[in-house]
């Protein structure tokens, strides 16, 4: 079948089985690695993406489901020179990653959260993020990131 999508602002075709998982799709096809598969059963939140302006965790819907959407990967919240989003750089100056296993994730679920909850509470923001799981840190320095890239969208 083949799978029409706008992936990081480029259009992109491409033919898949019919039992071809999104995140397949951006890491075989497309050679967008950053997408990561953690567990297979959308419970930790590492194959997040953004689709048609909402996260989804893109293990658990198939290509042919999102046809004609647009996805937009970790490595497509970056500026064409390589500046990085708000968000990402949040991450970086608050340590907001240990191994980085979840940080591609964790990043596209924080940029949804922060755009859908632009006045979310750290509260608030450690319960929206339920979704996404770290094995390595106490989330601490994750919140403050996330605090922090909230700030930094809503002032650009």
């Amino acid at each position: 079948m083949q799978v029409q999508l706008k992936v990081n602002g480029k259009p992109t075709s491409v033919d898949v089985a019919p039992h071809t998982l999104l995140v397949q799709v951006l890491r075989e096809h497309l050679k967008l690695t950053g997408t990561h598969v953690g567990c297979d059963t959308a419970q930790c939140g590492a194959c997040t993406v953004i689709r048609d302006g909402r996260a989804i965790k893109s293990c658990n819907v198939l290509a042919v489901q999102v046809s004609g959407s647009d996805i937009t990967t970790i490595e497509g919240l970056s500026q064409p020179d390589g500046t990085m989003h708000p968000m990402q750089a949040a991450f970086k100056e608050c340590h907001g990653l240990q191994c980085g296993y979840c940080t591609p994730g964790m990043v596209m679920s924080a940029v949804d959260l922060c755009t859908h909850h632009p006045k979310a509470s750290a509260g608030e923001i450690r319960e929206l993020l339920e979704g996404n799981l770290c094995r390595c840190t106490g989330y601490q320095n994750i919140v403050k990131a996330v605090v922090k890239g909230q700030a930094d969208m809503a002032s650009s």
